[in-house]
């Protein structure tokens, strides 16, 4: 990777609301944009913009299913790092209150 890649890499995780939607794919796979936009409680403008900016820089993948869009890590991207936010989200509280939103969002959202 050269140091244009890997800046843009670390750019791309440097917005807070990005770390935490990784961490919410990491914890469970696959969500649908309306699973982030309830768990994160941001508008789905919001959210949907920074899913783009996962995708464009490689980093998430999409899955059409009728009018949801589901979206999910890429396999083999970044183990490390991805492996190193999982932990970091085990100890940090924001990261942890999203999973517990998040579970209470998947009973009632698409």
């Amino acid at each position: 990777m050269n140091t244009e890649s890997l800046a843009a890499l670390f750019k791309t995780l440097s917005e807070p609301v990005r770390l935490r939607i990784i961490h919410l794919l990491l914890a469970k796979g696959e969500l649908c944009v309306c699973d982030l936009v309830d768990t994160l409680k941001l508008s789905q403008s919001v959210v949907s913009r920074h899913l783009a900016y996962l995708r464009n820089n490689g980093l998430v993948t999409t899955r059409r299913e009728g009018v949801w869009v589901h979206y999910k890590t890429v396999d083999d991207c970044c183990n490390a790092l991805f492996e190193h936010i999982r932990q970091c989200g085990c100890e940090n509280s924001e990261m942890q209150a999203d999973l517990k939103q998040l579970s209470a969002v998947k009973q009632r959202c698409c």
